[in-house]
């Protein structure tokens, strides 16, 4: 009886382990480097509070006088320090590790709001048509002729000037995750439209109205599994736009502030540090900022060719 119960999960394992993505993943040697970085970057932001020797967002454990000690192999530093420290007297591997975490959420979670956003207004464009979809789609052809840093920064000083800055900064966090998702909403919609064009006119769409089934029941149970592939790929590439965005507006001074580090606004603490001599400030949580966006693209480019039967060789 043991061995009935088991076969059929091994049968589902056997089947993933020799599915055309996990085949193409085996023999692709960039992909399984940057899904190991990618996992290696998550967990040790995931598990901060134990890698991390300090807690950056605690005052009480900075001292000014360890203020920009370089890093530990460097003469001067300190092995405590093992990343060197910022003008505050931060450690900087612990900024980054919580930064990074902080950088990977609003990344994340932007993309989950572009997503909701973008398919359901793709959904509705491609399955109603007509004027409705004339109409999302101006909005969307409207929103992607403004680049999303200019309606973000725009956004944002709004709000730093509405709110004040010690609001802001308590909730820059979910006002970065918004603003980013909303300006990057078009993207989903195409795309989810497209296929909703191609799909609404076959004949299992039919057969679902000939049995009654409602506009909403065809389009989230009916066609949009049938976008699923498309959305990975965009989802991907989107999360690396969605964290460059935040680093750039954190450098600009209208993300993320100094005392909740990111990525974005460790970097921009350290800018005006740079030419005399404190290069580590800046450059090291550049590098980590540089390394996760390259690894989730090379992913994302992996993830689009196996997925795209025009593309993928076998």
């Amino acid at each position: 009886m043991s061995n009935l119960s088991t076969n059929p999960e091994k049968t589902r394992m056997q089947k993933m382990w020799h599915s055309n993505i996990a085949y193409s993943f085996r023999r692709n040697p960039v992909a399984i480097v940057s899904l190991a970085v990618f996992l290696l970057i998550a967990l040790s932001t995931l598990f901060a509070p134990l890698l991390a020797p300090f807690d950056p967002y605690d005052m009480t454990q900075f001292n000014i006088l360890d203020s920009e000690l370089p890093p530990a192999w460097e003469q001067g530093g300190e092995a405590r320090f093992v990343f060197g420290t910022d003008a505050q007297g931060r450690d900087l591997w612990s900024a980054i590790l919580y930064g990074t975490r902080v950088s990977l959420i609003i990344g994340i979670c932007a993309v989950a709001v572009q997503a909701l956003l973008g398919i359901t207004i793709g959904l509705v464009a491609g399955y109603v048509g007509g004027r409705v979809d004339s109409l999302l789609m101006r909005l969307a052809d409207v929103q992607l002729s403004f680049s999303t840093l200019m309606v973000a920064i725009i956004f944002l000083a709004i709000s730093q000037a509405l709110f004040g800055s010690e609001t802001f900064n308590e909730y820059a966090l979910f006002i970065l995750v918004i603003v980013i998702g909303v300006a990057e909403w078009p993207q989903y919609a195409r795309t989810v439209r497209a296929t909703v064009l191609a799909e609404k006119r076959k004949e299992y769409v039919d057969a679902a109205r000939v049995l009654a089934f409602g506009p909403l029941r065809i389009m989230i149970k009916h066609i949009l599994p049938n976008s699923i592939s498309p959305i990975f790929v965009i989802s991907t590439v989107q999360v690396a736009n969605a964290i460059i965005s935040e680093a750039s507006l954190s450098f600009l001074g209208l993300g993320m502030p100094v005392s909740q580090p990111s990525l974005g606004s460790l970097i921009s603490s350290g800018f005006d540090y740079i030419f005399s001599g404190s290069w580590w400030i800046t450059t090291i949580p550049g590098i980590v900022l540089v390394v996760l966006v390259l690894v989730i693209n090379l992913l994302g480019d992996w993830l689009r060719d196996v997925l795209n039967p025009k593309l993928y060789k076998g």
